[in-house]
């Protein structure tokens, strides 16, 4: 590299993302590498969602936005074998132990399963976050969201967009975003 001669405030602000971003690319890395694990989760909570209090708020839901007549009818019992996936257990321990590993799983099981004629990423998106506000997580203790709206447009989408045999690492990435590092 010839030509450019970094000022100061140049490395200054160059250490400074670097630090405030070390996080989310350390993330990266470990996606691109594939060696992403889940870590850092909150154990089980004592709040089980329950397939009567997902259709109430999914209903509450579309008062409160609106949509259309199709939103939130079900299309088949998939959204009730997503709800019951997230508490699976496997010689008496849960396939997915932490809250957050839950949450990601009921986002990424409403999205893919395409349960609802209308409706599937939005109402993914509200569960998935609604969860997490009823385990007590969702909210860092100064009140601030553990996950900004952009992010959860983005990680939803990007749940839509992946393949399936992407799973496990998608949750992962979503895991990452939302565990007690953040």
């Amino acid at each position: 590299m010839t030509g450019f001669q970094p000022t100061k405030d140049d490395i200054t602000s160059l250490q400074q993302v670097v630090t405030d971003y070390a996080y989310a690319l350390d993330v990266l890395d470990q996606y691109d590498h594939q060696v992403l694990e889940i870590r850092d989760t909150t154990p089980d909570g004592l709040y089980k969602i329950t397939y009567e209090e997902a259709m109430w708020a999914i209903q509450g839901l579309r008062d409160k936005f609106g949509g259309s007549a199709l939103f939130g009818n079900e299309k088949d019992e998939s959204f009730q074998g997503s709800l019951a996936a997230i508490y699976q257990t496997f010689d008496g321990n849960f396939v997915y132990p932490g809250i957050e590993e839950k949450a990601a799983n009921l986002l990424y099981f409403v999205v893919k399963n395409h349960s609802f004629s209308d409706g599937n990423k939005r109402i993914a998106a509200f569960l998935f976050v609604w969860f997490l506000q009823k385990n007590n997580i969702l909210y860092h203790t100064d009140g601030s969201k553990r996950i900004a709206d952009n992010a959860l447009v983005a990680i939803t989408l990007m749940i839509a967009e992946s393949k399936p045999e992407e799973k496990e690492m998608m949750v992962k990435v979503v895991v990452s975003l939302v565990n007690l590092k953040n």
